[in-house]
């Protein structure tokens, strides 16, 4: 926040100083202070910007109690998405399966699409084999998605820190427990 006021400010001294050049007869580097005053930006504080109006340096948080100590792997009832083509989150524990590296990823075992119907697990999407970059599908999962935890969480049934109003308008009944989002990616671009 700092830097972008002293950002800010920098900018109004140069635009300042330039329009003094120009004045006859003075210094482009003695602006007098009331003229810079008057062109500078009002500062906003941290608190002002933000939802929350508490001082985050001296704020005391305390951590939300959840429960994370969900059923085995294909025992656990899941939950619907929280938007049409939302990531789903994991029904299962975690323990032992983090953190995801280039080199172990546990989630692949029972989730690549080969393998997830025998095991009854939620598949890879068609999404995770295709570079985007270069409109190409992939024979393997594509790179900037081998890490699952960066969008996928574990589900708890924890009550909001901040009232939550949203409700999800579902297009089709099936979006509320999977994704079209490969077909749906070019819908109105054609």
């Amino acid at each position: 926040m700092k830097k972008l006021i002293l950002t800010a400010l920098s900018a109004v001294l140069v635009l300042g100083i330039s329009a003094c050049a120009g004045k006859s007869g003075e210094s482009a580097t003695k602006m007098d202070e009331q003229e810079l005053n008057s062109k500078a930006a009002p500062i906003v504080t941290e608190e002002e910007l933000g939802l929350r109006k508490e001082n985050l340096y001296s704020e005391e948080t305390k951590p939300v109690k959840a429960e994370f100590n969900r059923p085995a792997p294909g025992a656990a009832k899941t939950f619907e998405r929280s938007y049409e083509n939302a990531p789903p989150l994991i029904p299962h524990s975690v323990d032992g399966l983090l953190p995801i590296t280039k080199k172990n990823n546990a989630c692949l075992g029972c989730h690549m699409p080969d393998v997830a119907p025998s095991v009854k697990a939620t598949p890879i999407p068609p999404t995770h084999f295709m570079d985007f970059r270069t409109q190409k599908k992939l024979d393997h999962l594509a790179q900037q998605r081998f890490n699952c935890s960066q969008c996928h969480v574990p589900q708890a049934n924890v009550k909001p820190l901040v009232k939550n109003n949203f409700k999800p308008d579902y297009r089709r009944p099936e979006d509320k427990s999977r994704s079209f989002l490969i077909h749906d990616l070019n819908e109105g671009v054609k």
